[in-house]
């Protein structure tokens, strides 16, 4: 089975997600005159506005923090740590090349989860890839996969992984044994999920900017202690990138792990964030004012989380005089020189807030794909979080390799599929943008059902013209 599995990984993940994830982003980038550069304030404005009530949805900030929960984990930490060891400095600067392709894939991405969004039984807004694939594409089979996949992957298993690296580093800097963690963790995961998306999209709200912005801030007051050796480092990051400078996988090593590692932190074409970007209530009411959200989450995650990351272990020097040493143990080895003993405690409090976020925002991922599968009523949600908390407090202990590198096969085949759907879409995408950028121009962007008859049958006009 593992020799099956490594098989599948090794045809996804080393040639159709990395070069497949690269040209979905061109292409995006392209067909939508560069959007992410050219309207990179409207981010922001957007994420600001006050938003419109509605009870069915969450708000876009709510949205935005949620899937920044997902996003933001341990891959910003240790993730970093083993680009940076592997693929030397310049793998950082193929990170951000992804990103700021990603960010229009994003975008596309999200924009269609919105347009193609429903109402549950209860009233609430469900939606996403499958969503589209379903009602877009008119292939519910491919959706059903794509379903199964992100449950088995994002709902159980990289829960798992997540739960495992808190008790590495809840055991190593405070000496706390694992199982009590991975319990510790499931009760609070529980009393979080059990209250639905709503309460998870109120916990990601207060939790992620306070996490984000914490983190942040030591890493700019580090660049303040050093401030005359950054542009050294960034200029390090560039110049290894095409060979000036000697690199430990050579160029092609560095583009390799910083695109792996760029796409695996992101999330950008994985099919993941735009689940929680359907639920959004948009502001303005249009479907593409979300893509612009959950576009930014991907800037947030790469261009300003993990690049703090890579400018601290490369202020410290420790990639260098430690080697051998990677993931998060180097990057707690880069906050010890800079801020002493405390780094170490610094670095398990940052791995225990930005996987726990991980966890429950893989889990409003998970209980939207089961929506899709019919499985909304209570006993089956009830059963998808009680997998989650026993998979927090199994994998809080055990070794979970093998378990994760079956993950690895089905994120890439929902990946894989979620390309496929929104290429074929981005027709869509194209006039959607064109139509907010015009009304935009105008005065405030507003979706009108009407304008689109070739989408009559697909989506659920009412969520768009009763408002």
């Amino acid at each position: 089975m593992d020799l099956i599995i490594d098989f599948i990984n090794g045809i996804l993940w080393n040639y159709v997600l990395i070069y497949g994830l690269l040209a979905v982003g061109v292409w995006f980038t392209l067909k939508l005159g560069f959007l992410q550069f050219r309207h990179f304030p409207e981010f922001f404005r957007l994420v600001m506005q006050a938003p419109e009530a509605d009870k069915g949805g969450i708000t876009p900030f709510q949205a935005l923090c949620t899937s920044l929960a997902s996003r933001v984990g341990t891959g910003n930490i240790a993730g970093v740590a083993v680009a940076l060891s592997l693929g030397g400095p310049g793998a950082i600067f193929w990170m951000w090349v992804v990103a700021l392709l990603g960010m229009a894939t994003a975008y596309a991405e999200s924009t269609l989860a919105q347009l193609y969004k429903v109402r549950d039984e209860e009233g609430n807004f469900r939606g996403g890839p499958a969503f589209y694939i379903a009602n877009g594409l008119k292939a519910p089979w491919a959706a059903v996969i794509f379903s199964i996949c992100l449950i088995l992957a994002f709902g159980l298993v990289f829960n798992a992984v997540q739960a495992n690296s808190i008790a590495e580093a809840m055991e190593g800097a405070f000496g706390v044994p694992k199982l009590w963690v991975g319990v510790a963790i499931a009760v609070l995961t529980g009393v979080i999920i059990f209250g639905g998306i709503q309460k998870i999209a109120k916990v990601a709200e207060l939790l992620v900017p306070f996490m984000a912005i914490a983190y942040l801030l030591l890493a700019i007051y580090v660049m303040i202690v050093n401030f005359t050796e950054v542009p050294g480092v960034i200029a390090l990051i560039v110049k290894s990138a095409f060979g000036f400078e000697p690199a430990v996988g050579g160029v092609i090593g560095a583009m390799l792990q910083g695109i792996k590692r760029g796409l695996y932190s992101n999330e950008a074409g994985m099919g993941s964030a735009p689940n929680i970007a359907a639920v959004a209530t948009p502001q303005p009411h249009h479907p593409s004012s979300q893509g612009f959200v959950q576009a930014l989450g991907v800037f947030i995650d790469t261009i300003l989380i993990c690049t703090a990351t890579a400018v601290l272990i490369l202020l410290s020097g420790v990639l260098s005089g430690a080697p051998g040493m990677t993931g998060a143990a180097l990057t707690q080895e880069a906050f010890s020189v800079h801020v002493g003993g405390a780094g170490v405690y610094f670095i398990a409090i940052a791995v225990l807030l930005f996987a726990f976020t991980s966890i429950i925002g893989n889990y409003a991922y998970a209980e939207n794909a089961l929506s899709y599968l019919n499985a909304h009523g209570h006993f089956w949600r009830n059963a998808l979080r009680a997998g989650v908390l026993l998979m927090v407090v199994w994998g809080a202990y055990e070794s979970v390799l093998t378990v994760f590198n079956a993950a690895d096969a089905a994120m890439g085949l929902m990946a894989s599929v979620n390309l496929i759907a929104i290429v074929l879409l981005s027709k869509v995408v194209i006039k959607l943008t064109r139509d907010y950028l015009d009304q935009k121009r105008t005065g405030t962007p507003r979706f009108n059902s009407d304008d689109y008859p070739e989408l009559k049958g697909q989506i659920e006009s009412d969520i768009w013209t009763n408002k």
